[in-house]
C-alpha cells in the first residue's frame, strides 16, 4: 500500500509539475525480469524511473540511506535493497540475482550521483552475465537541473526519460564489455 501511495504522489509530481516526457517504454518486458540500467544525476532519478517504467522495479540503494529507521522502512516498502558501495557486497549481489529470477532490478552503473560517466562500476555487467536477463538502458534528462546534487529544494523545469534495449550483448562478453555496452547505450539516448 505504501508503494502505491508513493507511486501516485510521484506520478502527480513528475507529470503535472515537471511535465515528464517518456519515450520507448513500449520496449520494456512486461512479464519477465530485466536489469534497468540508468544514469544517475539527481535524487529524483529513482522515483522518476519507478513511475515511468510500466512495471514495478526493485532498486539497489546505498546502505547509508537505511540508517534512519523511518526512511529505511519507506525504502524497503518500495523495493529498495541496501548496497555497500565501499566494498564488494556479496550479500547484495546474491539478493540481486535472487530478485532477477522473477522481478526487474534498477542499477545505476555510476554508483553515485554524477553528471558524467568518468567512473563506472562493472557490477551491472557482472549481474547481467550471472542472471542472464536482458538489459534496458534508461537516460534521465533534466533532473540534474530541477534537483541538482547538493540542492535542498527542487526547482521547476522539464524532465525526460528514454528507454532502449541493449541488444548487442554477447554470451562471451566480459563483465567490463557488458558494462561498456550498457554505458554506450545510455549515452546514445
Amino acid at each position: 500500500m505504501l508503494y502505491r501511495i508513493g507511486w501516485s504522489a510521484y506520478y502527480l509530481l513528475f507529470h503535472f509539475f515537471y511535465r515528464a516526457e517518456v519515450q520507448g517504454k513500449n520496449i520494456i518486458p512486461r512479464n519477465r525480469p530485466f536489469i534497468l540500467a540508468a544514469n544517475h544525476a539527481s535524487n529524483f532519478d529513482p522515483p522518476l524511473l519507478g513511475v515511468t517504467c510500466p512495471v514495478k522495479v526493485r532498486y539497489l540503494a546505498k546502505e547509508e540511506l537505511f540508517r534512519n529507521p523511518l526512511f529505511a522502512f519507506c525504502l524497503k516498502a518500495v523495493g529498495a535493497i541496501p548496497l555497500a558501495r565501499t566494498k564488494t557486497d556479496i550479500k547484495s549481489v546474491r539478493l540481486s540475482l535472487e530478485i532477477l529470477k522473477k522481478e526487474p532490478l534498477l542499477i545505476f552503473p555510476q554508483g553515485t550521483r554524477s553528471s558524467d560517466f568518468d567512473k563506472v562500476y562493472s557490477g551491472v555487467g557482472f549481474i547481467c552475465k550471472k542472471a542472464k536477463v536482458p538489459v534496458i538502458a534508461a537516460k534521465v534528462s533534466g533532473t540534474e537541473k530541477v534537483f541538482p546534487k547538493g540542492a535542498k529544494f527542487p526547482r521547476l523545469g522539464r524532465i525526460k526519460v528514454t528507454f532502449k534495449k541493449v541488444d548487442n550483448i554477447a554470451a562471451d562478453d566480459t563483465y567490463e564489455d557488458i558494462t561498456q555496452k550498457v554505458i554506450a547505450a545510455i549515452k546514445s539516448l
